[in-house]
Parts: structure tokens; sequence; C-alpha cells
């Protein structure tokens, strides 16, 4: 589903510059307006000519996409949600390396569906951590795979009050080399972002 636009939005009045991401199971706004929005507590998502028209928390939110994004746009938010498998790209091909403390039942399931699990032979880490401690001493363990430009999802707990964010997270793996080109959304209290090298390291 991931798709990403810069644009005005209209929040209940308030116009600002924003960059919109259109991810599974959620709307992220960044920019001079910063919001996070749950594709569950969306409703009445329409196209008003030029504009992705659509409420959320009661409030009226209109982004100005332009009549043929507007349109992609509003028919994939009211399509059915992806399975977390399938956000987070597993398969029954997948091979996948655990780190850290998987507890989560949710995605547990979702790697109950990859076709085994293997530390030597993933082609894909899933790395649930909660301090900056556990990441940085992630990111020491899987070096070597990550070199080899294996991907790795970086779980971590939604929202305030947390010792590890978004930020912090996008910061310190980008200084290594890697760069985000993924988020989903896990369960209501974890959220994780994908990471890759970067291609200028490549090689």
């Amino acid at each position: 589903m991931g798709r990403e636009a810069s644009c005005k939005c209209d929040w209940n009045g308030t116009i600002a510059e924003v960059k919109v991401l259109l991810e599974f199971g959620e709307i992220i706004l960044r920019g001079e307006l910063r919001k996070r929005l749950p594709l569950t507590e969306v409703r009445n998502v329409k196209v008003l000519s030029d504009r992705l028209s659509f409420t959320a928390g009661g409030e009226q939110v209109q982004l100005l996409l332009g009549p043929v994004a507007a349109e992609r746009w509003a028919a994939a938010m009211k399509a059915p949600p992806a399975s977390l498998a399938r956000k987070l790209g597993i398969t029954d091909k997948t091979i996948f390396r655990t780190m850290g403390c998987v507890e989560d039942d949710a995605l547990k399931a979702a790697l109950g569906e990859a076709q085994r699990i293997s530390a030597k032979e993933a082609n894909l880490i899933v790395a649930c951590v909660d301090t900056a401690e556990s990441l940085h001493a992630v990111l020491r363990a899987a070096r070597a795979q990550l070199l080899s430009d294996i991907p790795i999802w970086i779980v971590y707990a939604k929202g305030p009050g947390h010792s590890l964010n978004e930020a912090a997270i996008r910061d310190w793996l980008r200084d290594q080399g890697m760069m985000d080109n993924k988020v989903a959304s896990v369960s209501a209290k974890l959220t994780a972002l994908r990471f890759s090298l970067r291609k200028s390291n490549q090689g």
C-alpha cells in the first residue's frame, strides 16, 4: 500500500505543508503538522475535486493531492487491510532471524507464516528492541548480514514515554549506512521500521 506525497493539508481549518505517507494500517503526516492516524480511526473517505477528504477523531482533514492521486489514495484507504505477515513481507519462502524477545502474539503469528527460522541462512531479520543499548547490540551482532544487504525490521514500542523512539532509531541506523524504506504497525503497542543497506554503500 505504501504511498508518499508532499502537499498542503487542511486540518480542521489549519493549513500546513506536509509530507504524507500512506502505509499499511496508518497515515503519517510530517512537516509543519505531525500526526499518526490508524486507518481504523479514519472515516468518510472521499474525493472532492483535487482533494482527498476524510475525518479523523471527529476532525475534518483534506489533503490537496490532485485529482488522480486523490482517487488512488482513496481506493487504497478503502481496500481491506493486509495481514501483518504481508506488511512485513513474510511469505512461505522467508527464512528469518529473530533478535531480542518476540513476545507479541500478532508478531509471533506473522512469523509463523515464514518457511523457517535460521540465524545463518536468514533473508530477513526481525529485531525487537526497547533501549538504545539493545538496538546497538542488535546492529553489532547482525553487522555482517546487514552489509550483505539483508533487510532488518526494528520493532519497538509505540507512542511517547519510551526510552527508544522513531527519530532515535532512524538517526542511529542512517549513521550506520542504512536507510529506512517501510513502516508497519505491528499491534496496538508495537510498530516497526524496515531498513536496508543504503545503495551508495553497496558493492
